[in-house]
Parts: C-alpha cells; sequence; structure tokens
C-alpha cells in the first residue's frame, strides 16, 4: 500500500529557520535507510506558508489568499510517499523519524493511505478508469 506521511507544525513553528546540520544529517540517514528498505517513493519539504496560496472554491466563486496563514493551527511542512506493507509497517517507520525540540515541543507526522485505481474503480466508468490508468502512466518516475 501507498501512503503520504505529512510533517505538521504548529504554525509557530514557521519561520524558525531551516534545519541544523546535525538535524539535516539525522534525516538524511533516516532517508537513506528508508530508500535501502525499498520504502522511500519520493518526499520533499515544504517552504514557510508565506511563501504559498491558498484557493478556496465555493458557489460565490473562487478565491485566492496569499500565505502566510496566520490562521492555522497546524501547517504541512513535509511528507513522503512511501510504499508500505501495512499501516502498522508505517507507523513503526514513523516512530523511528529524528525530532527537533527546535522546532517545538512536539512534532506530529500524520500517515494516510493513498486511494489506488482498484479503489475507485466502483465508483467511476471503466472508460474514466483507463484513461486514468494511462494518464499516470505518463507521469515521469
Amino acid at each position: 500500500m501507498r501512503v503520504m506521511v505529512m510533517t505538521k507544525g504548529d504554525g509557530a513553528d514557521e519561520g524558525k529557520g531551516e534545519p541544523t546540520a546535525e538535524m539535516f544529517e539525522k534525516m538524511r540517514i533516516f532517508n537513506e535507510q528508508l530508500v535501502n528498505a525499498g520504502i522511500m517513493l519520493g518526499g520533499e519539504g515544504l517552504q514557510p506558508s508565506g511563501a504559498g496560496a491558498k484557493v478556496a472554491f465555493s458557489a460565490a466563486g473562487t478565491s485566492v489568499v496569499d500565505g502566510p496563514f496566520t490562521e492555522a493551527k497546524e501547517v504541512i511542512a513535509g511528507y513522503w510517499i512511501w510504499e508500505v506493507g501495512s499501516l502498522a509497517e508505517a507507523v513503526e517507520w514513523v516512530k523511528r523519524c529524528p525530532y527537533d525540540p527546535a522546532y517545538g515541543e512536539s512534532q506530529v507526522l500524520e500517515i494516510r493511505p493513498l486511494f489506488d485505481m482498484a479503489d475507485l474503480a466502483r465508483n467511476v466508468g471503466e472508460e474514466t478508469l483507463a484513461r486514468s490508468a494511462e494518464l499516470q502512466e505518463r507521469l515521469p518516475g
């Protein structure tokens, strides 16, 4: 199963700068372990919300809000995409993730399974499913 693992901050940790060299090395080692185990498919850290924008859709129209998102109680700081045998396996790997207290008293990592075509097959027509599978094959990587 594929999962997305999201690293979350409380919003107050935004703008605290880049990780220290020591923390960066700990994360590099952790990522190397994930790659060597055949688990990590991808992942990136995200810039602070001040560099981003939110686009909201409603019956009244579309609105755009530029960051920073000061009202946010949680912000996503980064993510990984992993291929694991089970949610329990993903949890065990997440427990090994390095933690940097410089970014707050706690760190939350959320694990969410990704949909695959088999999950969606019961809700869409065969033609849409086939075209979606074809589109996936055209993606790089």
